[in-house]
């Protein structure tokens, strides 16, 4: 009889610890590039006597404190992290932390710990997610068979980006799509999507990259069409604008001229 008694007391507590820390609203997952800042935040949804917030990250099995803030307006940050952890809101109901200039190091989950009383810690935690992005990188070059142009867009990333090309114009569209990866020896995968575009006159491109649920990286570039550019590629165009200008070049070089050939004339005459 004890012994169910027991197993029911440790039931009944598991629902209730699991019913208070359902009072912390927090972010399950925060991604941040390479670089940026990360920020973390946990809000107490209801009014508690909050002493202390303690900041933990999750090492395997075990957790280590990062940082607190104590109902005295104390701060404090564990020495290894003095550098790399900032509070960005200092309060016992709503607790924000950035972690500086994120590295594949920093990765991991973090716990928010609210110590109350009486009902002693409510935990919550949230993950950091690391990516790198580089890129997009967008080329066009002159394709002769089939006609058009080659439009390739290549971008860098860990793990592998999402590189997509689009035509925003109507009545446009890209065709022969091919995608190749290489992966790098840092860990980075380098994708490169490649399509033949066919225009009658100039137009615009598009390549977007992304990796995980990152907001994506957008890139346009300007096509000319296939009749102002040559097989050399020199736009035909500023080709024939310099052909036009010839004309009006001559006279004005004869009239810059004319002085100084005057000049010479009278000097010669007089001489004579």
């Amino acid at each position: 009889m004890e012994g169910i008694c027991l197993i029911f007391l440790l039931f009944t507590c598991g629902s209730f610890q699991k019913g208070l820390a359902d009072l912390i609203q927090t972010q399950q997952t925060v991604l941040a590039a390479v670089g940026e800042d990360a920020p973390l935040s946990c809000l107490l949804l209801e009014t508690k006597d909050v002493q202390q917030v303690t900041w933990q990250k999750v090492f395997g099995n075990k957790e280590r404190n990062i940082c607190s803030y104590s109902e005295y307006f104390n701060q404090t940050v564990n020495s290894d992290f003095k550098d790399k952890v900032q509070f960005t809101e200092a309060g016992l109901q709503n607790n924000s932390i950035v972690i500086r200039s994120v590295t594949e190091q920093d990765e991991g989950c973090y716990l928010c710990l609210f110590n109350t009383f009486p009902d002693g810690a409510l935990t919550a935690g949230t993950c950091l997610k690391v990516y790198e992005l580089h890129g997009p990188v967008l080329d066009v070059s002159r394709s002769s068979s089939p006609a058009g142009s080659n439009v390739s867009c290549s971008a860098t990333g860990r793990p592998a980006p999402t590189v997509t090309l689009t035509a925003p114009q109507q009545n446009l569209s890209l065709s022969l799509y091919n995608t190749t990866r290489v992966s790098n020896s840092n860990g980075t995968v380098t994708v490169t999507t490649t399509a033949l575009l066919s225009a009658s006159s100039s137009t615009q491109v598009g390549c977007s990259v992304s990796v995980l649920s990152a907001a994506p990286r957008e890139l346009l570039l300007t096509v000319p069409g296939p009749s102002e550019t040559s097989d050399d590629g020199v736009d035909e165009q500023s080709r024939s604008s310099a052909r036009g200008r010839w004309p009006l070049i001559i006279p004005v070089l004869m009239v810059a001229f004319c002085p100084f050939i005057l000049l010479i004339r009278k000097e010669f005459h007089k001489r004579k």
